[in-house]
């Protein structure tokens, strides 16, 4: 495989990639232009899915030769450590999730209180911390998890 095509492919999928983001930046967002602007994500997206699925298949990119190099780099890596790294990402992300849906309960109606009586902004505020205490408890237990690796 050539120099040229080891920098156009990552190139043309970083440009597949952010094409999405051209009627964005134009403030498309009503109209025949906004239906049009959608089939633009749409043809981006599945032109960058298809690029994934063929460069494999067609030897264009190299995988034995990747994994052969990312075997000799992790030897020391045990099934048991793996499934560590993915239980402290999923316990990470969960977490995360879990206190975006609590926030974005809490917030609104703490805002709404604290709009009709600035007292209650100490008591409102209080039920939006709540929230974000679940991704810190999340973190928290990932660190541990990674530290027992």
């Amino acid at each position: 495989m050539n120099t040229l095509s080891i920098i156009l492919l990552p190139l043309a999928i970083v440009i597949m990639l952010l094409m999405p983001l051209i009627p964005a930046y134009k403030g498309i967002t009503t109209g025949k232009k906004a239906k049009n602007a959608m089939i633009f994500n749409l043809c981006a997206f599945f032109a960058v899915a298809a690029i994934m699925i063929i460069l494999p298949s067609t030897g264009a990119i190299s995988i034995a030769h990747a994994a052969e190099e990312t075997a000799q780099a992790v030897a020391g890596i045990t099934t048991g450590a793996g499934m560590g790294y993915i239980a402290a990402a999923l316990v990470t992300g969960l977490s995360c999730v879990g206190a975006g849906i609590a926030v974005a309960a809490a917030a609104p109606a703490a805002i709404g209180a604290f709009s009709e009586d600035p007292k209650a902004f100490g008591k409102a505020i209080i039920f939006v911390v709540l929230g974000e205490g679940i991704a810190i408890y999340g973190l928290l237990i990932s660190i541990l998890i990674i530290n027992k690796l």
